[in-house]
């Protein structure tokens, strides 16, 4: 068994569930876990931030029912409201910080949502990449090259298509997947110990 999380580096909700999915992987040690990017800000929704007007009221309520806090870099943005959110930038970020360390993926997409809540960094930048690289203690260079690789949009489409094949309609996803079977464990939010008893109703239901 191991746990599929389906999320958008540029969905609050996401950024909201990260010290929930931390908390998870540190219970479950035994669990791979990968992460598989959404394609929330793409097509006709990859337009400047003002024209999400909802944004500033979700953002309050993340930070009241998940404790996150978003920082004064990220404030400015909305204030200013040109900003652009791209997923599929954001996803090629996702793979080419996957190919480096796929065994820390979930760690990795935590250090992208803070690069974009609390310093207010771009995902579509590759020195977000190699700031994200360098504080994780990855090669720098690979990583910032494997983001504007042919194969990196490669594995951003696959992951857009493969979070459509599991059914996900919202962000954050967490699914327990064993062999063709899964089940969902949260969408948008959940705690932990919500999450652990998903887990134990799944392996339960898989015995």
């Amino acid at each position: 068994m191991k746990l599929v999380y389906v999320f958008d580096a540029y969905c609050g909700w996401s950024y909201g569930f990260s010290p929930v999915l931390a908390e998870v992987t540190r219970r479950h040690p035994e669990l791979a876990v990968e992460v598989v990017s959404g394609a929330l800000f793409t097509g006709a929704r990859r337009v400047p931030i003002r024209e999400f007007g909802y944004v500033q009221g979700a953002n309050a309520k993340i930070s009241e029912l998940t404790g996150v806090t978003f920082g004064q870099p990220y404030d400015r943005l909305i204030a200013d409201g040109s900003f652009v959110m791209d997923s599929e930038a954001a996803a090629r970020g996702m793979a080419a910080l996957r190919q480096a360390a796929p065994d820390r993926a979930a760690e990795l997409a935590a250090a992208m949502q803070e690069a974009f809540y609390a310093a207010g960094l771009s995902l579509s930048d590759a020195a977000t990449y190699r700031r994200i690289a360098s504080g994780a203690g990855l090669d720098a260079d690979a990583v910032t090259a494997a983001f504007g690789a042919p194969a990196a949009q490669t594995a951003a489409r696959a992951d857009f298509r493969r979070a459509a094949g599991f059914g996900v309609q919202g962000f954050p996803t967490l699914l327990a997947v064993d062999g063709d079977r899964a089940a969902v464990l949260a969408v948008g939010h959940a705690t932990a110990d919500q999450v652990d008893h998903g887990l134990a109703a799944f392996g339960a239901a898989t015995r």
